[in-house]
């Protein structure tokens, strides 16, 4: 039996894994080391944002790398399986989705003004930033309505028991 999916479905599945790929490059990589993310560009130097700033930021690279990467991975794998538990662990990782990028936006309006904090051009984080976060509400809500559509299915296909 094919299973037809929805236009929901897809603008889940679809930005998850490309968000997923990005954050592979971007966080799993320098989670090995800063400095090489700054050589590839997805990480700022520490002349930009200060050694407090590279440690903050490395250590979301490194959390991403060892806790929402995998829950991300596991969540669009199940989800794309239409698994219940799929759709546990996507709404885990839309909710880091959601959280982290409010997080980063926060720390670079309050860091504007400390002493070492340089970065020439925010704008960047105003545009990609805001886009994941809505994403990652939009998901959660999504992934609400199709579980609860899946479970009204559930109970309502007759049981094989007598």
């Amino acid at each position: 039996m094919k299973v037809r999916h929805n236009r929901s479905f897809w603008m889940l599945q679809v930005p998850g894994w490309l968000l997923l790929i990005y954050l592979i490059y971007a966080q799993a990589i320098p989670a090995f080391g800063y400095e090489i993310g700054v050589s590839m560009g997805t990480q700022e130097p520490a002349e930009t944002i200060t050694e407090v700033g590279t440690a903050f930021f490395y250590g979301f690279a490194l959390a991403d790398l060892l806790t929402y990467i995998p829950i991300l991975l596991a969540g669009l794998i199940g989800h794309m399986l239409s698994r219940v538990w799929g759709h546990l662990i996507f709404a885990a990782g839309l909710g880091i989705t959601l959280y982290w990028p409010v997080v980063c936006l926060a720390t670079v309006v309050d860091a504007r003004d400390a002493s070492g904090w340089n970065l020439a051009d925010e704008a960047p984080y105003w545009i990609v930033l805001p886009l994941i976060a809505i994403w990652g509400a939009w998901g959660l809500w999504a992934l609400m309505k199709e579980s609860g559509k899946m479970q009204s299915e559930a109970t309502s296909e007759p049981s094989d028991s007598v």
